[in-house]
């Protein structure tokens, strides 16, 4: 976080000075996106191709872009203490550390770099975009250790990716509270009461939208559950008991 400031603000700066410029220097704001274990080989592959992709250098001769983390697994005389190539290596066909899997690797990075659909199901695209790369386990088990409640909702209101586990947990408690299960959901009809409480119930503690409920309770459309949750919380009561369970539900993280 210090050095990120320091990179924003001091170098940002200076640069500025130097150049005889004004206005940001770096668009947008800093960003960690968490990484699953299995997602850290392609970050990496997608990262050293950034010089490619920018028209600074070929992918045939990535190891002369002095700036490129690949320089520097390609001079290991080079390499900051802290510089570490074997997951990258390991995700490459497990190359070894040596100038051959050096080698091995850049003709690698050379091929995916004309390989769309490779860097497509490796999720090039979405690189950037989103809160965390990984599974949907890793993503809730994410969502499960952030207990204290301000810096999850700093988190939520922040990444929409993120939304969907939530909305999704949260659905999770709604059925367990109702005694239902998803096969409920399939089989009982679209605008049954329970599914309009529980509907009612997702819109007001995780804003789960009109759209995902309506596919995910088999509600129909957008419009049906927006109208069937409008009545509802008209004509509500806090004595129903399925409503004051859901409502106790609130609360719990």
């Amino acid at each position: 976080v210090d050095g990120m400031k320091w990179l924003q603000s001091t170098f940002a700066n200076r640069f500025n000075r130097y150049c005889k410029a004004h206005g940001h220097v770096f668009q947008g704001r800093y960003k960690a996106i968490l990484l699953d274990m299995d997602a850290v080989g392609p970050a990496c592959h997608y990262i050293y191709l950034n010089p490619v992709r920018a028209g600074l250098v070929e992918a045939s001769e990535l190891q002369s872009y002095s700036a490129s983390g690949f320089h520097q697994m390609w001079y290991p005389s080079k390499r900051w203490p802290f510089f570490d190539v074997s997951v990258a290596l390991g995700e490459a066909g497990g190359l070894a550390d040596t100038r051959s899997g050096h080698r091995f690797y850049r003709d690698y990075l050379e091929w995916l770099s004309t390989e769309d659909s490779e860097c497509s199901r490796l999720g090039f695209e979405k690189m950037c975009q989103g809160w965390a790369k990984g599974s949907k386990d890793f993503k809730n088990a994410v969502l499960d250790d952030l207990k204290d409640g301000t810096s999850q909702k700093i988190v939520e209101s922040d990444a929409k990716e993120l939304r969907e586990p939530l909305w999704e947990r949260r659905l999770r408690q709604g059925l367990d509270a109702l005694g239902k299960t998803d096969s409920d959901l399939l089989s009982e009809r679209k605008g049954a009461d329970w599914k309009v409480m529980l509907a009612h119930h997702l819109r007001e503690s995780c804003l789960a939208p009109n759209l995902w409920l309506a596919e995910r309770l088999n509600m129909g459309t957008a419009k049906s559950v927006s109208s069937r949750v409008s009545l509802h919380r008209k004509n509500c009561y806090v004595r129903n008991t399925q409503w004051k369970t859901l409502k106790n539900l609130e609360c719990v993280d």
